[in-house]
């Protein structure tokens, strides 16, 4: 599978407080399964974005699934291909 890394921002969502925070992540990490996806880490950020996600995923298409899932909670994603640092040193030899 492949690492994907999300930069969240939950401009949309309305949270009454931490608790209700906390609940939506469990749904998400719900359909986070359900997509054959997995939940690697989650960092809450201060600044422009409030939350990191680092998630394996199988394909594009997964991950493209997993973003609608986060907006229907109110949450903008922006997603991008994590790869090793140890993967360019095999680029540089070929």
């Amino acid at each position: 599978m492949q690492t994907w890394l999300s930069l969240v921002e939950a401009d949309g969502a309305e949270f009454q407080d931490l608790q209700e925070l906390a609940s939506l992540w469990g749904d998400i990490n719900l359909e986070v399964e359900e997509l054959d996806a997995e939940m690697i880490d989650t960092y809450a950020l201060l600044g422009r974005f409030d939350f990191l996600l680092v998630f394996e995923a199988p394909d594009r298409d997964t991950v493209f699934e997993l973003s609608l899932a986060a907006e229907r909670h109110g949450l903008d994603m922006t997603t991008m291909e994590g790869v090793p640092i140890e993967h360019f040193g095999h680029l540089i030899d070929e």
